[in-house]
């Protein structure tokens, strides 16, 4: 059994979507393992991870339409405001989504779906410094 971990970081611009499949498939191209599983894991509260369309950028303008309607900056309800309007909309969009995921790896490459992609989905307005764990861990390619 092979596990290899890697830190990255994304510096993202404000709130919205960052693709990091190819450092994800970079990773897994480096950690030597063929068939077993990556999980990626994101180490903060106002941000998370998707899995989602990487073709058409609709969907995740859509997306984004989708959250701001159902958890708007500024809202009168939310008590938890300590840095600024979209303090708590960046939380409850986070909680919403998740922080981590997995997918299986097959013949040493991640196992996705044609359009699938990994993102780094930024809830906050201001520019940010993101940190991953990248873990994968199963069977190598060769002789061991």
């Amino acid at each position: 059994m092979l596990m290899k971990r890697f830190q990255a970081r994304i510096s993202t611009r404000g709130r919205g979507t960052y693709e990091i499949t190819d450092q994800v498939r970079r990773f897994v191209g480096e950690s030597g393992v063929a068939e077993g599983l990556c999980n990626i894991f994101l180490h903060h509260t106002s941000a998370s991870l998707i899995l989602c369309e990487n073709y058409e950028p609709e969907v995740r303008r859509d997306l984004e339409v989708f959250f701001a309607t159902l958890a708007p900056d500024g809202d009168k309800r939310f008590v938890h405001t300590d840095e600024g309007p979209d303090d708590m909309p960046a939380h409850i969009r986070s909680i919403l989504t998740t922080n981590s995921l997995t997918i299986p790896l097959v013949g040493g490459e991640i196992d996705m779906g044609t359009w699938q992609g990994v993102f780094v989905y930024e809830h906050r307005h201001a520019p940010h410094n993101r940190r991953l764990t990248v873990s994968v861990w199963g069977e190598g390619g060769g002789s061991e």
